[in-house]
């Protein structure tokens, strides 16, 4: 039957489409009336086809996406408690955030089948002797860990070394070139520059950048780590379909980076919601952009997602929190069944020809930093963070102005909404005046001024 019915209709080209269109507008300009353009500087067209796709490009996906819980390490029983607790009810990865070198690993581990759950460990600390530690207690055991040490990461986000430029570079280089059969022993946090109001293909550039600093250091110093996968933290925000296009050129862009090194084109992406669209006020909103940015990811090609709790801007970390932010996860992978196909976005002309253009955009800002010596070199002059706080400023206009909307924020705000009592967190950018190496880039929300004017009126 369906053979039957494209028999009756004639294949229409894009120029046929675009006649008509021109037809209905009765004279009005096509690209001021239909084509969008957006702060990421791509031009949205009314319509795609498959003429916007002579080349199409295979970008490879992970095969399945994992549902991963985020865990910080303030208690290593607790701490395992609560994993074993959450692999029960739905986390295929874990994600601890360990504050110390003193953590004591064979706590934390208890009764965790390291063999068929993944662990990301992300340290807040670059200590050698704790690897060695590690090493030891995984000694003999079949696991599937992937470490996240990013000196440059922190020197971004810090404005300082852990310890100095040299001795940083000195212990990552005797970490990574251990003896642990580890998955990926390095990592990049692209969360930074999304959280911070980079537009995606900043962001995408920053990343490639970042990654190169590393790539382009230990290929020498310690090529066997590079073949391990480089693992990528990326925020994804509230344009829906540029979000799933922007991780799809992520992978594209890397395996082109990686070839020039003679690398696995493969590299990990763990994903979680952006902060930058979460509000204090009308927080339940919340709940439906961390279900689209958490679905972005997915459909972008995600390895592992951590879905952000409905209230982690204000309240402390608790149970029902984690609970529903998880069951958002379980629902889109359950019963959604967004996990029955792999590379959904496959095939998409839109979303295709999206993944194209955000690649090209970023590997043009890609050779600029490349050209002006590098991202180190450009983070140390200030130039990177003169750029997000550009495009942030841009972004922030707009929000200010009534044009880019919060639903229950700037728009269909409920005047009666009272929060001021329910503040277990500070919510808002902290100014903590130290003496630092280069200037942080900073993560702030676009809602915080306007909140903390309605704050004041409580």
């Amino acid at each position: 039957m369906s053979e039957l019915l494209f028999e009756e209709f004639e294949e229409v080209s894009a120029k046929q489409w675009k006649q008509k269109i021109q037809f209905e507008l009765k004279g009005e300009d096509y690209n001021e009336k239909l084509v969008t353009k957006t702060r990421d500087g791509i031009h949205i067209k009314p319509f795609y086809h498959s003429e916007d796709l002579k080349d199409p490009t295979h970008i490879p996906g992970p095969g399945k996406w994992n549902i991963c819980e985020k865990i910080y390490v303030a208690s290593e029983a607790k701490s395992n408690r609560k994993a074993l607790e959450v692999l029960k009810k739905g986390a295929e990865h874990l994600w601890f955030i360990l504050p110390s070198e003193k953590i004591d690993i064979s706590v934390l581990f208890k009764d965790i089948d390291l063999n068929n759950t993944t662990v990301y460990l992300g340290f807040e600390f670059l200590s050698e002797e704790f690897i060695l530690k590690l090493e030891e207690f995984l000694k003999g055991k079949e696991h599937n860990i992937f470490l996240q040490n990013d000196i440059i990461g922190n020197l971004a986000r810090s404005g300082n070394w852990y310890f100095n430029l040299a001795e940083d570079h000195k212990k990552l280089e005797k970490i990574i070139g251990n003896k642990g059969d580890y998955k990926g022993v390095l990592s990049v946090d692209g969360t930074l520059y999304q959280n911070a109001g980079a537009t995606i293909p900043q962001e995408l550039a920053y990343c490639l950048a970042h990654a190169n600093e590393y790539l382009n250091h230990f290929a020498t110093a310690s090529p066997d780590a590079l073949k391990k996968e480089l693992l990528f933290l990326i925020s994804t925000g509230t344009n829906y379909f540029f979000e799933i296009a922007k991780l799809r050129a992520l992978r594209l862009l890397f395996a082109t980076l990686a070839a020039e090194y003679e690398l696995p084109p493969n590299c990990q992406i763990l994903s979680q919601p952006t902060k930058r669209d979460k509000t204090l006020y009308d927080y339940n909103v919340n709940l439906l952009r961390t279900t689209t940015q958490s679905m972005s990811a997915v459909l972008g090609g995600a390895n592992a997602v951590y879905n952000s709790p409905y209230d982690a801007i204000y309240h402390k970390n608790n149970e029902f929190g984690d609970r529903i932010a998880r069951n958002q996860l379980l629902v889109l992978k359950h019963e959604s069944y967004l996990d029955k196909v792999s590379n959904a976005a496959d095939g998409a002309y839109y979303i295709e020809n999206l993944s194209l253009q955000l690649a090209e955009k970023a590997l043009e800002i890609f050779k600029e930093i490349e050209a002006g010596g590098g991202f180190l070199k450009q983070l140390k002059e200030g130039i990177i963070q003169k750029k997000i706080v550009e495009s942030a400023g841009k972004e922030q206009a707009k929000f200010d102005s009534g044009e880019l909307v919060l639903i229950g924020t700037n728009k269909f705000e409920n005047k009666e909404d009272k929060m001021k009592q329910d503040l277990e967190l500070y919510p808002f950018l902290k100014m903590n005046p130290r003496k630092t190496l280069i200037q942080p880039i900073l993560e702030k929300r676009l809602a915080e001024k306007l909140e903390q004017e309605r704050l004041e009126r409580e």
